[in-house]
């Protein structure tokens, strides 16, 4: 199974691997997150999208707004996909984004905002498989949502497999996700990573805490796993996009 990536580049090869798998194995709703917030997503999203190589103009590709699709459209001029953007606030007119053509979607980093129209798109696609990548639609930010709204969008939220997920919560914890494996969590130890739990779910920051004070591998293998000290050198890569 895939450990903790030594770079930016096989972090990505592991996503559209994951990516891959999943979709092979009949899921529709996907989302592939690199939790770091210096992250520049265009550089990451151009190496993403060789997972949707075979689909050419039958992909269409999301962004948040008319600006990010604006410049992909500029930067991508080989692009043989569709670039939109998800149209927050005009309803009216997101129906017609979604064609009969249109065979799978990727959502570029969605945040809370667009969930009403993001949801309204995701209806119209129906049992057509998307990705989103890096999403932001649990933004604990975002202002003037209603419990209800708030209901609505944890349900829609629910839908969607992370296939890949991959943050560091400080300098000497990970917590990692590469499909079909469970999720990892991995600490730094005298130099090295190491494995130290293995869940059927994403860890909550109770359940994270939790782990990290026991200390003790529950992994299913007799002795942990370990990984040389590359998780910074993989920060650096994700800070080297931002500079």
């Amino acid at each position: 199974m895939p450990e903790l990536p030594n770079s930016l580049e096989e972090a990505i090869a592991q996503s559209r691997t994951a990516t891959q798998a999943a979709l092979a194995d009949g899921y529709t709703r996907l989302q592939v997150d690199f939790v770091f917030p210096e992250l520049k997503l265009m550089p990451v999203a151009v190496q993403f999208l060789p997972v949707f190589a075979e689909y050419d103009s039958r992909l269409k590709v999301f962004f948040a707004d008319a600006g990010g699709a604006a410049l992909a459209s500029r930067d991508w001029t080989d692009a043989q996909f569709k670039i939109l953007d998800i149209g927050t606030g005009r309803a009216a007119s997101l129906q017609s984004k979604i064609q009969p053509e249109d065979e799978i979607f990727l959502f570029i980093a969605p945040t809370a905002v667009e969930v009403p129209q993001v949801e309204k798109l995701c209806e119209d696609i129906g049992d057509r498989p998307f990705v989103m990548l890096n999403p932001r639609l649990e933004d604990s930010g975002v202002v003037g949502i209603g419990y209800t709204a708030r209901q609505t969008r944890q349900r829609f939220i629910s839908t969607i497999e992370s296939c890949y997920y991959l943050r560091p919560v400080d300098d000497e914890t990970a917590v990692f996700r590469c499909y079909p494996g469970l999720w990892e969590v991995w600490v730094e130890t005298k130099g090295e990573y190491q494995k130290i739990a293995e869940l059927p779910k994403k860890p909550s920051g109770d359940e994270l805490d939790s782990i990290l004070m026991q200390g003790q591998p529950q992994t299913t293998d007799a002795a942990p796993a370990k990984k040389s000290n590359v998780f910074k050198s993989l920060q650096r890569f994700f800070k080297a996009l931002s500079s």
